[in-house]
């Protein structure tokens, strides 16, 4: 016999960081799959270690990691849970990221700047993620920085939902932030039936983060609810103003 046939098999597994565990755990119940116990620790360096206590050999594997505050932390256990699955023989790798790390870096504004966004692609995929699922990256375009399949989804419709049942037979109108997110903006319109659409007239110094000044706005906002919309807050200082 010159060759051996078996069986393709491969099995789903779900795996946790340590940014916001519930949300693995939240999966792990719709799906019927728990997440796979592993041991997971820093050294009085910093210094992150992560061992998963079960076989990971042929596996389906789900690596799901919500980047909260911290967010180095969070992106360098992501990678190193990402290594450890492709040295486990892991047969595909799919990074879960909610939210997209450097995402706001995704273009040069001035010289001698980096383009972090892509960085963070280079670096899953030297890891050894096969895949990335995320959820409303800040710009489309960033799924071209990653060298694989990238699964794009939206919270708009289930948040329109909301919005919808909340405020039904109030006038509303829906307010970008900045020109930037007019694009998104105008989906919103879309959605929720045409109502009006307004936008922020705001300056940055690019020199000064998180600060900001709105100069003016443009449409019809008086008397009526108005639904800001925007993907990142970080200090809170662009909504507030």
């Amino acid at each position: 016999m010159g060759s051996i046939v078996a069986e393709n098999r491969k099995s789903l597994m779900l795996f946790s960081g340590q940014g916001f565990p519930e949300l693995a755990e939240e999966i792990g119940q719709v799906l019927g799959v728990a997440p796979t116990p592993s041991d997971s620790y820093e050294f009085a360096n910093g210094e992150i270690f992560v061992r998963f206590k079960d076989s990971v050999r042929g596996s389906d594997a789900f690596v799901v990691q919500s980047v909260t505050e911290g967010v180095n932390r969070w992106v360098m256990e992501t990678l190193i849970m990402v290594d450890a699955l492709k040295r486990g023989s892991a047969k595909r790798i799919t990074v879960v990221l909610p939210f997209y790390p450097y995402s706001r870096q995704d273009k040069k504004h001035r010289g001698r700047e980096p383009i972090s966004a892509r960085l963070v692609a280079d670096l899953l995929k030297t890891a050894g993620a096969n895949r990335i699922l995320t959820v409303d990256l800040h710009t489309a375009q960033i799924q071209g920085f990653f060298d694989g399949p990238v699964d794009h989804l939206f919270a708009m419709d289930i948040l329109a939902e909301h919005i919808i049942k909340k405020f039904e037979g109030r006038p509303m109108t829906v307010v970008a932030p900045d020109s930037g997110r007019v694009r998104v903006a105008e989906r919103w319109t879309d959605r929720l039936g045409g109502c009006p659409l307004a936008f922020i007239h705001k300056t940055r110094d690019p020199m000064k983060p998180n600060q900001v000044v709105a100069n003016r706005v443009v449409g019809e906002v008086e008397g009526r609810v108005c639904l800001i919309v925007d993907d990142m807050i970080d200090t809170g200082g662009t909504i507030t103003k």
